[in-house]
């Protein structure tokens, strides 16, 4: 009797898609899924909320504000909770699946449940660091179709 493990073969699980890295001056708002590599050039708490004595299975809020940037720009990413202990002034990361947020009318990027942050080796590239994308100002335009 044969096993049905036999005729399962490896090559039947779907590739994993090679990430395609986008560059900080290709971010528009309102884009997610980008994979990039960043160096983190600066990171400001900016919320810290001690856990609710009345809920002991939350955990306390942290939100950070972090300068990130490559070789093309850069932009403000927020970090929460455990992504801001990775997210320290110097570290090189890598961002997987992130989203761009607007925040004021500017670009923010965020890496949500989907995606994920890791710290990886430094990167080799000076960043340009005036090219904030998050200093650029987006009015939202009603657009009236006639």
């Amino acid at each position: 009797m044969a096993s049905s493990n036999s005729t399962q073969q490896e090559g039947n699980k779907p590739a994993k898609r090679k990430p395609v890295f986008t560059k900080v001056d290709q971010l528009k708002p309102g884009t997610n899924g980008h994979t990039l590599v960043a160096k983190v050039l600066s990171s400001d708490t900016v919320v810290h909320k001690p856990r609710p004595s009345s809920a002991h299975n939350l955990k306390p809020t942290v939100i950070a504000e972090c300068l990130i940037g490559d070789d093309t720009g850069t932009i403000v990413f927020t970090a929460r909770n455990e992504q801001v202990d990775m997210m320290k002034a110097g570290a090189t990361v890598i961002l997987r699946n992130a989203k761009i947020d607007m925040f004021k009318g500017s670009m923010r990027m965020a890496v949500d449940k989907w995606g994920r942050v890791e710290v990886t080796d430094p990167a080799d590239f000076e960043v340009k660091e005036d090219n904030n994308l998050s200093l650029v100002e987006y009015e939202l335009v009603n657009v009236v179709e006639e």
